[in-house]
């Protein structure tokens, strides 16, 4: 289904740009407030709304408040808060919406609306649709736009931090050196507070947002300031998070970044072997490496792939019922505590494992050993149905049976661009590279490449 203004992670754009701006957030907090009066038609209504600290999230807080409460809606503003934070205050106060105003890893000049339905979860793609059909009639009506801020305050911060000190014994980790980067982002206040109420001496970086510097060089999208930190000051554990606070990146204490399916596979190992990985299954996407697969077997486990994006983790989680999923981006969904990506959770829950083992992290890295791998992107003029492109099936076929139970390839055209995707994965990195090579070569009979 292909929406107009929802893409994979909500509503997202420059702002000042041509989708979101003053007169669209003003539209899309009526829309917003139709949609939940459609639904709820007799209760009182409740919306919970947390941003980042990009400069224009105070403005799209107005805008969205001004469709909303001119509609009797009650809303709710946690102010600056990771956007788990506003999950988690919608289930605390049986609220209706949760909006968190974020731009996640992008940077400062963008910004987005995420939506939380009442059990704190994203929306579904029919809900997101119905959305924009109330959207279209507003931009039809021509309201005048009205932005203030009607909203009152709500210690979200507060609710979010006290859960996750519960999760571990006061001072734990006294005389941890912790490196932490909160990408000038939403959790530059939340996660050194639970950090340092565990014991830990806080390195910070990316802790001074000015609301243009969100992301700015910094963060889980620019982990190696992280990583020489940890080497000069000798610290125990690296932590990155992006903007919104939802990722996690991590470094051990050699200074080596962590790859993201190898903290799945931490996590998962240390469940299966205390007895709570639901159903012994990972819920990991098409992109996580094959080792993990192999790594998690060898320990009586499984992984569960699914499309990328984490509301595909978390529908095929609570579908199958299992309690740990995620993308090898930092994405990790820990359904025992939280419904939705919490980068600080998977912080948390990663010291507990280690606390838990009395193992450093380069030493746990390594009981997930993965696969090499090899990638290409291939500009193509048309994307072809795959099943269109017989050389191309043949090639996979034929590489499916070379590879065995000993790797894996992955063949799809991106979302967003002409282009074709191939990724191969073996323990033998010739196999690997001669994988790939074969895929292309299939791939430039069936289909025009740009070179």
């Amino acid at each position: 289904m292909k929406l107009r203004y929802f893409g994979t992670d909500g509503i997202r754009g420059t702002w000042g740009g041509p989708v979101l701006n003053e007169v669209f957030v003003h539209h899309c907090g009526f829309a917003l407030a139709h949609f939940l009066k459609k639904h709820n038609p007799s209760k009182p209504i409740t919306v919970v709304i947390g941003r980042d600290t990009r400069a224009s999230g105070e403005d799209i807080e107005s805008g969205l408040c001004g469709g909303l409460c001119t509609n009797g809606v009650h809303v709710m503003l946690l102010g600056v808060v990771p956007t788990p934070a506003v999950s988690q205050v919608v289930r605390e106060l049986h609220a209706d919406l949760g909006i968190a105003i974020t731009a996640s890893h992008n940077p400062a000049s963008d910004n987005g609306i995420k939506l939380f339905d009442n059990r704190g979860l994203k929306f579904a793609l029919e809900a997101e649709a119905e959305i924009e059909g109330f959207i279209a009639e507003q931009v039809c009506e021509e309201d005048p736009v009205t932005t203030y801020t009607c909203g009152y305050p709500y210690d979200g911060k507060g609710v979010y931090t006290n859960t996750l000190k519960s999760l571990l014994h006061q001072h734990c980790i006294r005389g941890w050196k912790i490196v932490l980067d909160t990408a000038n982002g939403a959790t530059t206040e939340t996660s050194p507070a639970v950090l340092e109420h565990f014991g830990a001496e806080i390195v910070a970086l990316g802790n001074a947002p000015d609301g243009t510097n969100i992301n700015a060089g910094v963060g889980s999208e620019h982990p190696a300031k992280l990583a020489e930190t940890v080497r000069r000051e000798k610290a125990r554990l690296g932590l990155a998070h992006d903007g919104d606070g939802d990722r996690l990146v991590v470094c051990d204490e050699q200074g080596e970044i962590v790859d993201g399916d190898q903290l799945l596979g931490i996590l998962a190992l240390a469940a299966l072997r205390k007895g709570t990985l639901t159903h012994n299954t990972l819920v990991a996407t098409v992109q996580s490496n094959f080792g993990l697969d192999k790594t998690l077997a060898q320990a009586g486990g499984k992984v569960e792939r699914v499309a990328v994006g984490d509301r595909n983790v978390l529908l095929r989680m609570r579908a199958l019922g299992c309690n740990l999923g995620g993308e090898n981006s930092g994405h990790i969904i820990q359904r025992d505590f939280s419904v939705s990506g919490d980068g600080l959770l998977a912080a948390v829950r990663l010291i507990a494992v280690m606390l838990e083992t009395g193992k450093p992290l380069s030493e746990l890295r390594r009981e997930v050993a993965l696969f090499p791998q090899v990638t290409r992107n291939l500009r193509v003029a048309q994307k072809l149905p795959l099943e269109e492109c017989p050389a191309l099936s043949t090639a996979m076929q034929q590489l499916d049976a070379q590879l065995g139970q000993e790797g894996r390839q992955l063949v799809r055209y991106s979302g967003t661009e002409p282009k074709l995707r191939l990724l191969v994965e073996a323990a033998d990195p010739e196999a690997s590279r001669l994988g790939l090579e074969l895929l292309i070569e299939a791939a430039k009979k069936d289909l025009e490449v740009i070179d």
